[in-house]
């Protein structure tokens, strides 16, 4: 089997590049791939903002309902203005495609750095917290917590490989099944909360917790903010829609619209029910059960609606990473075509996905898995603080973008850099949400950043500033690059002149030393072949083998470089250097390379790299051809 058909035995047979229009996400197989991750983040929201109420004790944790509907609040006002970024910028990208065009470079990179970081982030968390949902129900697993994350991510990587559209067909059963499990738990919850229907009353978990200590004064106001700041990661994945308009299928602009209120109402709904029964509950969270698990354990019992549930959310959590399988490369895509990424980001597989930005994204995330140890508690502080920041940006943009519209009148338009916007109606009502929603974000990353920053939010603060830096960096090479190949002013005299001198660096006389001579006597009359010499036996036995073949050796000069040294690859680079700087400078030289080539994989790695570490050791010469002459062999393992 084949390199080639293992690929499409694993990933599938490729796609003509005019199957894209069919690959393309409808809006119940695009809720499922863009929605998995804010509609799973309430497996954790609620209980994220108990942890932190819990060390005022358990009377603390009525708290939990009215700090969640704060959360609540800014979810419906995120999602209300990331419908006017769909509607305005059809062809995606988000934060960073908003800010590009209306705050400029540097807040376009800067909303990018943190998108980014939070998509890894998404990875670890949602995976981690998957594993902990499996962990609740079975406690026997929690050693293998870490294998069992790492495993998650490699399936994940593997169906995103296989492409969006067989990926979202098979992550919508998941999605579904969790919804549709927490919609009947919360139903069956509410009807026992308020004894509808003659039904058993819910219990009552008189749970007492102590105090760790009582803060008064601002140090209260400060846990009240911890916890606020806790339950925003409720609002991880909204912008998700926004970058993928161009995953849907036409029309693309109506159908994430349609797919982001569907989103945003299946969201809220589960968090606001979950925050409602948990309160009744009186639920404590523990570090060995999740609140959810808790929750539906007390609403159903150990029946088969429990295992349902914690099943599926396990599935989800797991899934939930897939969102950010979707926006990681589609926004490095973003950046590489803008030349703030390496060029190969915007390479799209077989399968007609960003192939490459998977890649990389599945193997931060397993490194941040294993450095946190699938621990999601601990990794909850780093989360988030990239999307408020992005949130904001992005809000800033588009409120920009409306006082621009503002100004034009009926049935003007005008094109910006990125889309082209029209007069609207209501506009300044527009304006005035995209502003409030700029503030509330912007203060939720001061709070979120400021709270949780000697937990380890001050690595995403540290990384982001780097990302950024990066960015300017590749942007520079590349300018660099353009620079240097630019054609203005290139007159033919200013190229480079080709020396007429080939050099062949060889170790033996054999059938691929004499396929790159006579290869070498056709582009050139002043042949070299040089030759480092250990042992006397060794020149000994060159000589021999080199007079064996007169007519393939005529004219062409025999060098030989004794040495007592075994390194034989600066010895002929120092001759090269030689004959590039004295005899032929500021003009080509030629070295022509026999390289063998078993056509079997392994046996590849029973032969000395020498050819390899050749051309690395002569590529930074900048006057230095380097041609390999291949000669295959037929080997069999």
């Amino acid at each position: 089997m084949t390199f080639s058909d293992f690929k499409h035995f694993l990933l599938g047979k490729p796609f003509p590049t005019s199957m894209e229009m069919h690959e393309r996400l409808d809006k119940v197989r695009a809720l499922a791939v863009f929605a998995s991750d804010p509609i799973s983040s309430n497996a954790y929201a609620t209980e994220a903002i108990m942890s932190v109420l819990i060390v005022l004790g358990s009377q603390a944790l009525s708290l939990t309902l009215p700090v969640g509907l704060g959360v609540a609040g800014l979810i419906l006002l995120v999602i209300s203005s990331y419908i006017q970024t769909i509607l305005h910028y059809p062809d995606g990208g988000g934060a960073y495609t908003v800010a590009k065009d209306n705050l400029g470079q540097f807040p376009s990179l800067l909303a990018a750095a943190a998108l980014l970081t939070d998509y890894i982030l998404t990875v670890a968390v949602s995976v981690s917290a998957g594993v902990r949902a499996v962990t609740s129900a079975f406690p026997e697993t929690f050693d293998y917590r870490v294998h069992i994350a790492i495993l998650a991510i490699v399936i994940i990587t593997w169906m995103n490989l296989r492409g969006v559209r067989e990926s979202g067909t098979v992550f919508a059963i998941p999605t579904y099944a969790f919804v549709v499990g927490v919609f009947l738990t919360i139903i069956i919850g509410l009807v026992r909360q308020y004894t509808l229907f003659g039904v058993a009353p819910l219990p009552v978990l008189e749970q007492i917790v102590p105090p760790v200590f009582s803060p008064m004064g601002f140090a209260y106001i400060w846990l009240l903010l911890r916890a606020f700041s806790g339950g925003c990661t409720a609002l991880t994945g909204i912008e998700a829609i926004s970058n993928g308009v161009q995953a849907f299928k036409p029309p693309e602009a109506r159908n994430a619209v349609i797919t982001m209120v569907a989103m945003g109402t299946m969201a809220m709904s589960l968090f606001v029910g979950i925050l409602l029964l948990s309160s009744h509950l009186h639920l404590v969270p523990e570090e060995a059960e999740s609140i959810l698990s808790q929750m539906t354990r007390a609403i159903t019992g150990n029946n088969i609606l429990y295992y349902w549930v914690q099943f599926f959310t396990a599935a989800i959590l797991f899934l939930a990473a897939n969102t950010a399988y979707q926006d990681f490369p589609r926004l490095s895509s973003f950046l590489s075509n803008d030349r703030f990424m390496p060029g190969w980001m915007q390479n799209r597989g077989d399968r007609l996905v960003y192939s490459s930005g998977i890649a990389v994204l599945a193997f931060i995330a397993v490194l941040i898995v294993l450095i946190f140890q699938a621990n999601e508690i601990a990794m909850l502080p780093l989360y988030a603080l990239g999307v408020m920041l992005s949130f904001s940006i992005s809000q800033t943009g588009m409120f920009r973008l409306m006082g621009r519209i503002a100004h034009l009148k009926p049935g003007e338009s005008l094109k910006t850099l990125v889309t082209r916007i029209h007069y609207e109606k209501g506009v300044r009502w527009k304006q005035a949400l995209n502003a409030v929603g700029a503030v509330v974000t912007f203060l939720v990353f001061i709070i979120l950043m400021s709270t949780k920053f000697m937990e380890g939010a001050w690595i995403v603060v540290l990384i982001i500033p780097i990302l950024v830096f990066m960015f300017y960096s590749i942007h520079h090479h590349y300018e660099q690059v353009s620079t240097a190949l630019s054609t203005h002013d290139l007159t033919p005299d200013s190229l480079s002149e080709v020396a007429n001198v080939v050099i062949i660096p060889i170790g033996d006389v054999h059938r691929g030393t004499l396929r790159a001579l006579v290869y070498a006597k056709r582009i050139s009359k002043d042949v070299r072949v040089i030759c480092v010499i250990n042992s006397p036996e060794m020149k000994e036995r060159l000589l021999m083998r080199w007079k064996r073949f007169p007519k393939l050796t005529r004219r062409v000069k025999l060098i030989t470089i004794e040495t007592d040294y075994r390194d034989v690859i600066t010895p002929v680079v120092k001759y090269i250097e030689q004959v590039n700087n004295s005899e032929f400078p500021d003009q080509l030289v030629t070295v022509v390379v026999p390289v063998f080539i078993p056509t079997h994989a392994v046996g590849r790695l029973l032969h000395n790299q020498t050819a390899v570490q050749l051309r690395w050791a002569l590529q930074r010469y900048k006057d230095i051809v380097i041609i390999d002459v291949p000669i295959h062999i037929d080997s069999k393992m």
